[in-house]
């Protein structure tokens, strides 16, 4: 397919875990991809190159800090048309609310939550014109019930949950759909912070016995881009049965 034809979507976040589990999924779908990490530029480029040459379509890559305001926008001047925006980037703080800086607050929350905000303000208009277009934020459990020691990032994704819930309701009369993920256990590298004993404490909880994988978020995200029209506003929990 011609590439003006191929629909587009941004995944934020790319270069690994749930984010690259995600971009594969969409260029197996057909979709030319614009793709950003924070710092692994090289592992980004890398994963572009692999999904250029073996699905045939397009990746643009940047590399900023997602909640950089001018660096979002810089970026969205590349973007003529929007179909699909994945708000993956995120980033975790483990450890009592007392010992946390100030500073460390704000970049959990500034990642997790005020990026979105920035990515949704930059899209919104160019779906709105098209009238469709569908946003699906990536947030945890964390967000719907708390985590003793994650103070910062349960309040960043609790507000993306109801940050979700808004925009649904927003953008519902442009027939744009807004939903999240509230992840549970996934194997990515944001569980270095648990040792051994503390990742299988935490998987006996899970009913399904085990953690998820970055590929099973990413087929969840598949079956929101191209599925029901009249599902939105939902946060929809993929934990093996935890909460």
């Amino acid at each position: 397919m011609e590439s003006h034809k191929r629909k587009k979507a941004l995944i934020t976040g790319a270069s690994r875990g749930i984010g690259r589990a995600i971009a594969t999924a969409l260029a197996q779908d057909g979709y030319d991809l614009y793709l950003t990490c924070s710092k692994n530029t090289l592992l980004l480029e890398e994963l572009m190159q692999q999904l250029s040459e073996k699905y045939g379509i397009t990746c643009r890559g940047y590399t900023f800090p997602i909640d950089n305001e001018e660096q979002v926008e810089k970026m969205f001047d590349d973007i003529s048309a929007l179909d699909i925006l994945v708000n993956n980037a995120g980033i975790s703080y483990s450890g009592l609310l007392t010992d946390m800086s100030y500073q460390k607050w704000q970049e959990v929350i500034n990642t997790n939550l005020s990026a979105c905000f920035l990515t949704c303000r930059c899209a919104i208009p160019q779906m709105v014109k098209r009238q469709c277009g569908k946003i699906i934020n990536i947030s945890s459990v964390w967000g719907c019930v708390g985590a003793s020691m994650e103070v910062a990032y349960s309040a960043s994704k609790g507000g993306l949950n109801t940050f979700t819930k808004a925009l649904a309701k927003e953008l519902g009369p442009s027939n744009i759909q807004v939903n999240a993920i509230a992840c549970g256990l996934i194997d990515t590298d944001m569980n270095q912070c648990y040792d051994d004993e503390e990742i299988e404490a935490l998987v006996q909880e899970i009913p399904a016995d085990r953690m998820g994988s970055p590929t099973e978020v990413a087929q969840l995200v598949r079956l929101l881009c191209t599925g029901n029209e009249y599902l939105t506003g939902q946060i929809i929990t993929l934990d093996g049965g935890w909460i």
